[in-house]
């Protein structure tokens, strides 16, 4: 999961638990979301990057550059 790109399509961010899809085993999976950066807001429709996955559904993520 660690390095593979997704996009938000729920927006992430202080107070709120965001939502990502990334393409995994040959489909696309949601994951639930949190910014890498605390305080960090990623709008809807950023692409993304997973930097940490904690099963069995939940990323960090931070914007891809």
């Amino acid at each position: 999961m660690v390095g593979l790109q997704g996009r938000v399509t729920g927006t992430i961010g202080p107070g709120l638990v965001g939502e990502v899809i990334v393409r995994v085993r040959g489909g696309a999976e949601h994951f639930l979301a949190y910014p890498m950066e605390a305080g960090q807001r990623i709008e809807t429709g950023t692409l993304v990057v997973v930097v940490e996955y904690q099963a069995p559904r939940t990323v960090y993520v931070a914007p891809f550059a």
